[in-house]
């Protein structure tokens, strides 16, 4: 049972992909880790011995700590967190609970390297539409809440990632990119382990607008006019970038929790 200083899984799980997602802190040991080197969606690895040292970066925000089992290493580092300003809840049951649960888990070994400041740097063509909007909208959800990305020039896209160490997706001939009928959204899904049911159903959808395919999804068209039109509305990318992260909340959130309601306006009723 949950206490005012933890989380249930099913909680946590609700807020996983959502603007609302906390921080989450990965403190298990490293021979844990190795053991399974999965994490929960959007957590980043600490170091529980430095809790004192390092908490401080996560001052002002909520944060939820998870180690193996929700127990002493959590527990404790939350503490040392709530002396620096986080508000520091723990995982009920912790990793193991989680995948015994069987809740999405994010393959780590799929993740590129991080920068200095612990951040996943990717680079891709610039004047994105709809796939260079939606996978950045997974990273940033999923994966790595502080990822960094790179629009340019399609010809630069291999170099600028040899020398700014950023991973180009969405071009040909790289790792992160359409492979036959799916679209790179797709393959980042697949790859990092995140195939749940209303991701899959936005993937369909990301896909037929992506590839011309608007037969494959009845919300598709819909999905292309808004990203085509916000195209047009922002000249800098970036800007572009985050107006595109409320579209693809929206949507995530009508896969995920309202597809079976409608909207039909009343009819008037004869008087009699």
């Amino acid at each position: 049972m949950s206490s005012h200083t933890s989380i249930s899984q099913d909680k946590l799980s609700r807020l996983i992909g959502t603007a609302k997602t906390p921080v989450l802190i990965d403190v298990r040991t490293d021979e844990d880790f190795a053991a399974d080197p999965r994490l929960i969606p959007g957590a980043v690895r600490r170091n529980h011995q430095d809790a004192a040292n390092w908490g401080g970066e996560f001052a002002g925000h909520p944060a939820i700590v998870v180690c193996m089992r929700g127990e002493k290493l959590a527990q404790g580092t939350a503490a040392w967190l709530r002396h620096a300003d986080v508000s520091a809840e723990t995982l009920d049951g912790g990793f193991e609970g989680w995948k015994e649960a069987k809740l999405p888990l994010v393959n780590a070994s799929k993740l590129p390297p991080r920068d200095a400041q612990g951040r996943t740097v990717w680079v891709t063509r610039a004047r994105p539409k709809i796939d260079r909007i939606a996978c950045p909208w997974l990273i940033r959800r999923f994966v790595d809440p502080n990822a960094v990305f790179l629009f340019v020039t399609p010809p630069e896209v291999v170099a600028v990632g040899e020398r700014f160490n950023a991973v180009p997706f969405d071009i040909e001939n790289v790792f992160w990119s359409h492979r036959g009928e799916l679209c790179t959204f797709d393959v980042m899904i697949e790859e990092f382990g995140l195939s749940t049911p209303p991701l899959l159903r936005l993937a369909t959808m990301v896909r037929a607008a992506d590839t011309a395919r608007l037969d494959l999804s009845p919300e598709a068209p819909g999905l292309l006019a808004a990203s085509l039109g916000l195209s047009r509305m922002y000249d800098d990318d970036l800007e572009q970038l985050e107006a595109g992260m409320l579209l693809y909340d929206a949507f995530y959130r009508w896969c995920r929790d309202a597809t079976g309601e409608t909207h039909n306006w009343p009819t008037n009723k004869a008087k009699a």
